[in-house]
């Protein structure tokens, strides 16, 4: 069985402070909480423009 790289769906909003962006991404774990299903990861990136966006694994 080979190893799948995850889809990632990045997040609609880019976000200013490291702050903003940890709030959301603590959102989203949430919402899997109590779920049938695994929750994603979730990560937080800067961009070069010292902003952050957050994307999350996909599985289908």
């Amino acid at each position: 069985m080979a190893f799948r790289q995850p889809r990632w769906i990045y997040w609609k909003e880019i976000f200013r402070t490291k702050f903003q962006a940890n709030c959301q991404k603590t959102k989203i774990e949430d919402n899997w909480i109590g779920g049938y299903e695994i929750g994603p990861s979730v990560e937080i990136r800067k961009l070069k423009s010292d902003k952050y966006i957050i994307r999350y694994t996909y599985d289908e």
